[in-house]
């Protein structure tokens, strides 16, 4: 078997990359403004909660009364520049030291951000190729299937020994279950609880990876 992992909210809790840019931008502000940094991340974590992650850092200057749309941008700058600390799951990491087959990382977003979360994780060692799909194009991001067709290729395997584990419904599984490849759908982050339409659904739920290698008898 073909195992493709997602990343953010599948190998590691996203939440942690997104606190660890707060606290990036929180000692920056420090020492721009003087603003003690440990309050500036308690209000940012606060925001969070209640304005969703687009906002926090408006609402943030705002309230100081330091608000400028360039201000934002150099926040926005340092927060996808910060050497990240986030560390894979316990789970993750047995998956990925014991499965035995190859192992393939397909991963959207920002392609700078997306690298540093890899360094940062030390994932380059346990997979044959990583994708960052933005590398490719937007276009190219999930629910494309232009990476995973490009695994597919390059093993000329059949769709039916490529599985794929990911946590959003609304975009990690659609396009791939047609073509005949095994979905599993890992129950953390924020789409947790989200009920999706069976399209739109992976052929499997899980609430660990440690789950996997019983599921499909991997070794």
């Amino acid at each position: 078997m073909i195992l493709i992992c997602d990343l953010d909210d599948t190998l590691y809790p996203e939440l942690t990359y997104v606190y660890s840019g707060f606290k990036a931008v929180a000692k920056y502000l420090e020492h721009e403004f003087g603003w003690k940094s440990t309050d500036v991340f308690d209000v940012m974590q606060a925001d969070l909660l209640t304005l969703g992650r687009g906002a926090v850092f408006d609402s943030l200057l705002k309230s100081k009364g330091a608000y400028s749309s360039a201000l934002v941008k150099c926040c926005v700058s340092v927060y996808r520049n910060h050497d990240p600390d986030i560390s894979l799951n316990t789970d993750a990491t047995d998956l990925l030291t014991n499965f035995g087959g190859p192992l393939f990382l397909v991963t959207d977003g920002n392609k700078m951000v997306q690298a540093k979360k890899v360094r940062a994780l030390g994932l380059d060692p346990w997979f044959r190729r990583i994708f960052i799909t933005h590398r490719f194009g937007i276009h190219n991001s999930k629910p494309s299937t232009h990476c995973f067709r490009l695994i597919h290729d390059s093993l000329n395997c059949d769709w039916s020994d490529m599985i794929y584990i990911g946590d959003n419904p609304a975009k990690d599984f659609v396009n791939l279950k047609p073509l005949g490849m095994k979905t599993v759908r890992i129950l953390t982050g924020p789409y947790a609880n989200v009920s999706a339409a069976p399209d739109f659904d992976a052929d499997f739920h899980i609430d660990s990876l440690n789950e996997i290698t019983d599921l499909f008898s991997l070794e």
